[in-house]
């Protein structure tokens, strides 16, 4: 037999530069062992132990990080990161925006229209048209290129910043945190519940380790990983127990990166809003072109009726050419125009501006739509720790045999009060039965890993004069149960030096207490637990519940020989004590829950901590009040539709809930409510909850990877204010969208007016195609850069939020686009008709000033008219215009070109010089838009349908 293993060993040849840098094995073996899950292979190479010594690394201390070391060891064994495809030229998205059909018809209007053009007046004469249109397409796709190119590399930016995850490794000996990519082959890694498996690797040990492998297998069966099934792969998730394993493979060498290979991770997904104003942009885009047709006909029948009255149809001059090729530019360009392109890019811009600025705001956004969807939000279920509170807990009441003991100062005087037996029972408890870990750091200095509630405990145990190291060499752990939050309770069995086996347990007091029989007294020994102390010690639970104080009671029982293989027993055991962890409200929780409500949106607590906890935190945050109801889970279940229909309108805080009762709760507020629910979690139990709500907010500190995993948004820094800000974001993107909608539109509307009414009534189109390509990119892309970077106000949150049900383009909206339309195609009619008196235009180049004067008007219009659309119902447009730089910056542009446009480009633009006195009346026409547009702003309309639940105002 051993023979055959040592001949079977010996087909394996170790490659020359692995033996080099020291190692005795190559990437390619090790991913072939976990990727086949190889037990043989595995045994031929010697099991953990000889895969540990061919990697040269430690189980206990990990790898070494000596200067030189980890270069070598990722030199082999490479690095853990995804190949990421290759970032887009700008050329490329130059490429994309040449591909627009209308720009493709322009540019071959523009093509004939030079060859003809030159053909017939010669060079530059002849040019100019032709090049002018050329121009304005270049400039078109140089803005759009730049606008697209920016987003890219922003999403880019966002995709890294998605994976700034941070594993436990042991390494050098000291347990220490690092950041995912920094992985290599060799580490140890420390696995909790809710964790993401970071890489290939092999078992070390744990305590009933569950694995989700459904995102890379499809199988929904939870798979068990232990001594006999010791293979774990990247991207996996931990759904109970804990572990340590040894990394084997990293990056692109793990089945989750091949997966990856195959695909791409992108944030190009249209969101609901780009896909319903990409259908509106559609419809307008048909109406658009149907007027386009017609005024391609009204323009040039004149010309094909004369020639037909002459005979000469099919005798056609340069000139002839010339003038239908112009008239079919004109047509095309009203396409241009009519079709709101800007409206899918305004959504994108807008919401790659607050994606970048939620980012400064510790709100990492995983979904594009999130950031809209937020701003209609009307009830946010929020989680009490670590959300409302500040999660940095601390012991500051005891009651440890039947004494109730407060601690403010180092407890160091607790030790003489209690008998030796019950401090030494509480700290085997304590030290044992923790999920968390006393650790050396590299500076010598004692540092706690773990949970908050477990950190808080040792430290208790701690300066109780407990010795952790000492403790766990002393007890043997044979069995452990990991706390989750059905059974609320987390219980270990020891081993004992002296023999026999001893159950530790802890976890919700009310829980733990009822599994008690017995209690350890005022002198130390075990006594049953009568019916007198139980009340008693229930007594003390609400007291310290009263005080906002997080409760958990521990407790121990001693068992036969042999009962450890069974399930561990839920009843019999002593009572040790119950300890009070203060986790104080954060600073600013109470203003953000009344911001919320001012804002119409329903704020309820769900947590699984005591009613009376619960109760005291909801208070002190703002969230509970005097109409407002608070329940436990187990009430909740049992209620009937029609209770809960009088029930949840009422209900603030759900206790003592499972993650069903959330998800209950969240479907409910969805379906039957028809509310916008936003949900935070932060364990894995929250991840369907999270999944399930129209926007998932997970912690980014105390959240698993799991719950990060399932959530729309991340809060980095676990802080309700920071959910407040998003929610204003949210509702930023979307009214910013409203304004430059409202703002297109009245372009819209007006230049098709202007154009189709001249080429009816005077058989000219006043606005030419190289005038409407400007005014084009006024009203999209720059439109859509200035209006759609607004910032957030503070008035936004003074406004019931939109719902599930709201209008997108609201009667407000058409009050000021109808008006705006009037006032700006009555003033360009004007001057259409009256201009030529009203200057005292004459001779031959009178029309060409005139239409000059028209264009100038008009853009001088929108200039006027994206000032008056900062604000839809607000008289006041300019505060706050000079803060925000990118709109001014627009404007400013704006202005610049087309003063240069008229003034030094007249050939290009088929304009001519303006006087002093004509800009003055152009400009003058265009700023007498502000007062009539804030005068339309008093004319009442009735509201759009606000939203009729929570939300109410």
């Amino acid at each position: 037999m051993c023979s055959g293993l040592s001949l079977q060993s010996s087909q394996y040849v170790v490659p020359e530069d692995v033996r080099a840098a020291g190692f005795q094995i190559d990437a390619d073996e090790l991913t072939s062992i976990v990727e086949s899950r190889d037990t043989e292979r595995l045994t031929e190479h010697g099991q953990l132990d000889g895969i540990a010594d061919k990697l040269a690394t430690s189980l206990t201390d990990g790898i070494s990080t000596r200067e030189g070391l980890l270069g070598q060891r990722q030199e082999i064994y490479g690095v853990n990161k995804f190949a990421e495809s290759e970032p887009r030229s700008f050329w490329e998205f130059v490429w994309d925006a040449l591909q627009d059909t209308t720009l493709i018809i322009l540019a071959a209007c523009a093509f004939v229209s030079l060859t003809v053009g030159i053909a017939t007046e010669g060079w530059p004469n002849g040019s100019h048209d032709g090049i002018g249109i050329f121009a304005s397409i270049i400039l078109v796709v140089s803005v759009t290129a730049t606008s697209d190119y920016q987003q890219s590399l922003q999403f880019r930016d966002l995709d890294k910043e998605k994976r700034k995850i941070l594993v436990q490794v042991t390494r050098d000996g000291f347990r220490q945190r690092t950041l995912i990519d920094d992985l290599l082959p060799g580490d140890v890694v420390h696995l909790a519940v809710g964790d993401q498996v970071p890489a290939d690797g092999v078992f070390i040990s744990g305590f009933s380790l569950l694995l989700d492998e459904s995102s890379l297998t499809g199988e929904s069966e939870p798979v068990d990983v232990n001594e006999d099934k010791p293979f774990l792969s990247s991207g996996t998730k931990v759904l109970d127990g804990s572990g340590q394993m040894l990394v084997t493979a990293v990056g692109m060498r793990t089945q989750w990166g091949k997966l990856m290979a195959a695909l791409t991770e992108g944030g190009n997904d249209e969101t609901p809003l780009q896909v319903k104003l990409s259908g509106v942009a559609n419809i307008i885009g048909k109406i658009g072109l149907f007027f386009a047709v017609l005024t391609f006909i009204v323009l040039s029948q004149e010309l094909i009726g004369q020639k037909y009255h002459d005979g000469l149809l099919l005798s056609w001059s340069g000139d002839d050419v010339l003038e239908i090729l112009n008239h079919f530019a004109v047509a095309v360009t009203i396409v241009v125009v009519a079709v709101p392109e800007g409206l899918p890019l305004a959504v994108t811009l807008s919401l790659a501006y607050a994606m970048e600025k939620m980012m400064n705001d510790k709100a990492l956004v995983r979904q594009l739509a999130a950031c809209e969807t937020m701003g209609s939000a009307t009830v946010i279920c929020s989680d009490k720790t670590g959300t409302l509170t500040s999660n940095r807990m601390t012991v500051v009441k005891a009651c440890i045999c039947g004494n109730t003991l407060e601690f403010n100062d180092p407890l160091s005087s607790l030790s003489s009060e209690l008998p030796e037996v019950a401090v030494e029972t509480l700290l085997e408890s304590i030290l044992t039965n923790t999920g968390g870990e006393v650790v050396i750091d590299q500076n010598g200095k004692q540092d706690i890993i773990g949970t908050p509630t477990e950190t808080a405990l040792l430290e208790f145990a701690l300066s109780l004069g407990g010795n952790y190291k000492q403790k766990r060499q002393e007890s043997k752990i044979v069995k452990v149960e990991p706390f989750n939050s059905v059974k609320k309770r987390m219980t270990v069995i020891l081993e004992l030096p002296g023999g026999g086996y001893r159950a530790h347990c802890k976890g919700a007091a009310e829980i733990v207490l009822a599994a008690c029989d017995k209690f350890i007294d005022g002198s130390g020994s075990v006594v049953p637990l009568d019916k007198k102390t139980a009340n008693l010690l229930n007594d003390t639970i609400e007291t310290f519940s009263s005080e906002a104080l997080r409760t958990l009671c521990l407790a121990y029982r001693g068992l036969e020989d042999g009962s450890t293989q069974e399930e561990i027993p839920l009843q019999g055991y002593t009572f040790i004590g119950i300890v009070g962890i203060k986790d104080p409200v954060r600073l600013g929780v109470r203003e953000s829950v009344a911001s919320c409500r001012s804002a119409g949106i329903a704020v309820k607590m769900v947590t699984g901590d005591n009613i009376n906890t619960a109760k005291a935190i909801a208070r002190e945050c703002g969230i509970l009040t005097d109409g407002g109801l608070a329940i436990e889970g187990a009430e909740f279940r049992e209620k009937t539709p029609e209770e809960l229909l009088e029930l949840i309108p009422k209900m603030q805080v759900l206790a003592r809930s499972s993650p069903l009762d959330k998800l209950a709760l969240v479907k409910y507020l969805r379906t039957t409510s028809n509310e916008v629910v936003a949900v935070t979690g932060d364990g894995t139990n929250d991840a369907p909850a999270l999944r399930e709500a129209d926007i998932g907010l997970a912690m980014g500190i105390a959240g698993t990877e799991v719950a990060k995993e399932s959530a729309d948004v991340v809060i980095l820094d676990d802080n309700f204010s920071t959910i407040v800000t998003v929610a204003k974001w949210g509702r930023s993107v979307y009214v910013n969208i409203q304004k430059f909608v409202q703002f297109q539109l009245t372009v819209n509307i007006v230049a098709l007016l202007v154009n189709f009414s001249s080429a009816c009534f005077t058989g000219d189109a006043p606005l030419t195609a190289v005038q409407l390509l400007w005014v084009n990119m006024i009203m999209d892309t720059l439109g859509a850069l200035a209006l759609a970077t607004e910032p957030p106000n503070d008035n936004l949150m003074e406004k019931a939020p939109v719902g599930r049900t709201g209008k997108f383009i609201t009667n407000v909206m058409w009050r000021n686009i109808l008006g705006q339309s009037l006032y700006q195609f009555t003033v360009i009619w004007y001057l259409q008709s009256q201009g030529r008196y009203v200057f005292g235009l004459e001779g031959s180049e009178a029309d060409t000033v005139l239409n000059t004067i028209i264009f100038n008007t008009f853009v001088f219009c929108q200039v006027f008219n994206e000032v008056s659309s900062r604000e839809m119902e607000e008289i006041n447009v300019l505060k706050g215009m000079s803060e925000n730089s990118i709109f001014v910056g627009v404007l400013t542009g704006t202005v610049v070109f087309q003063f240069i446009l008229v003034q030094f480009l007249g050939d290009f633009a088929n304009t001519t010089l303006l006087t002093q006195l004509q800009w003055l009346i152009c400009i003058l026409f265009g700023f007498l838009g502000m007062p009539i547009a804030a005068m339309i702003k008093l004319i009442s309309v009735e509201p759009h349908e606000e939203h009729d639940g929570y939300g109410k105002l």
